[in-house]
């Protein structure tokens, strides 16, 4: 049985779901894609091809291994993509939450039942149906749960809104031991620079006081003056339009000194070595292109 054990984004990682590109098909149409930054790709004839995802996935397994963590990957689905691990559950203290994703994405859940049937079934917590949550937006923090989510009565016209206000009180139930606190994030399903998909499109905790922030990300001021007052300025990395674009904010903390970066990060991975981090760079821009990175793609099911 896995003894699962999340309590923040940064303590020593010992298991993990890495999601997989074995099969994920042939580049979708315009209208099938879930979010805008996929839509500029497609259309302009650049959406990644299988073989460039998959180089890039592995080269995050050989880190993993380096650092023997415990790598679960989904079971392959034929065209299908399950590279996005993060959205369809995640971890908080010993339970897992399974996520409420989009319909069309069920089946990326049932493909890692062989991980789920190791796992005590009084310890997967499954949501009432109204409650839409994903694995982006859900970030422990000790004695925090900080959520992303969007609470505009416009929430239905937006593909781009993941988690709504019924999660949110749902997971405050559920752990009532936590601090729940929720930030209302910037939507648009047609300017990637303008959309934060997910919380971890523009903030991530790191190392032990440290955070990654963009604050353009945030639709209230004050919710993101309450990050840069939490943290201090000093321990925050500002990250501009375009770093958010680029997904600076959604690196993979192996531990605390340890981060897994893509590797045009310049900015990004001077700063963390200039603080102490060590910095294992990998090649991700290709997955990048569907508002995914690092974070997104990993699910970790047991920290130290």
């Amino acid at each position: 049985m896995l003894k699962l054990n999340v309590k923040n984004e940064t303590s020593r990682l010992r298991a993990v779901v890495l999601g997989t590109a074995d099969s994920n098909g042939p580049t979708p149409k315009v209208e099938d894609a879930y979010d805008p930054k996929s839509v500029q790709h497609i259309k302009a004839g650049t959406y990644p091809i299988v073989a460039d995802m998959v180089k890039e996935m592995e080269a995050v397994a050989a880190v993993f291994e380096k650092y023997e963590v415990q790598v679960f990957r989904p079971k392959s689905i034929k065209d299908y993509n399950q590279i996005f691990s993060r959205d369809i559950a995640f971890v908080i203290d010993n339970k897992l939450v399974k996520a409420n994703i989009l319909p069309d994405r069920e089946r990326e859940y049932e493909a890692i039942q062989h991980v789920l049937d190791q796992i005590n079934p009084d310890d997967i917590i499954i949501l009432p149906e109204e409650c839409h949550v994903e694995g982006g937006d859900v970030m422990p923090y000790n004695d925090y749960i900080f959520i992303g989510t969007y609470s505009g009565e416009d929430y239905p016209d937006y593909i781009t809104a993941r988690t709504n206000t019924d999660a949110v009180i749902a997971i405050q139930e559920h752990f009532p031991n936590k601090i729940v606190k929720a930030f209302e994030l910037r939507k648009s399903n047609t300017d990637p620079k303008e959309n934060a998909l997910h919380l971890d499109c523009c903030f991530q905790p790191i190392g032990a006081d440290k955070a990654i922030l963009h604050k353009n990300g945030f639709l209230v001021e004050r919710e993101y003056e309450w990050l840069v007052d939490y943290f201090g300025k000093d321990n925050i990395f500002e990250i501009s339009k375009d770093e958010m674009y680029n997904m600076n904010s959604n690196v993979f903390s192996i531990s605390e000194n340890v981060i897994i970066s893509e590797k045009n990060f310049t900015r990004l991975n001077s700063w963390l070595r200039a603080h102490g981090f060590t910095v294992e760079e990998v090649p991700y821009a290709e997955i990048a292109k569907q508002e995914g990175l690092l974070r997104c793609s990993t699910m970790p099911l047991i920290r130290d």
